[in-house]
């Protein structure tokens, strides 16, 4: 195989982590809103949690596209 095609390939499949935490921060703010809905005075002492959970979601993402990046630029 080809290097230049492998380190496409192996970017490629990095990204899926950018794919995994959009499916997560979707499926963690429908949660969240639905058990808002349901109990709307619990929300505002989950809304700490929530924050968390994005920005930990979030890093992930970015993680993922930084391998991506190095695998592209610095290999």
């Amino acid at each position: 195989m080809d290097p230049l095609a492998a380190k496409y390939i192996g970017a490629g499949l990095a990204c899926l982590g950018m794919a995994g935490a959009a499916i997560g921060l979707g499926n963690l703010f429908g949660q969240f809103y639905a058990g808002a809905l349901r109990n709307p005075s619990a929300a505002d002492g989950q809304r700490g949690n929530l924050l968390l959970g994005f920005a930990l979601t979030e890093a992930l993402g970015i993680f993922s596209l930084l391998v991506a990046l190095l695998l592209l630029f610095a290999v």
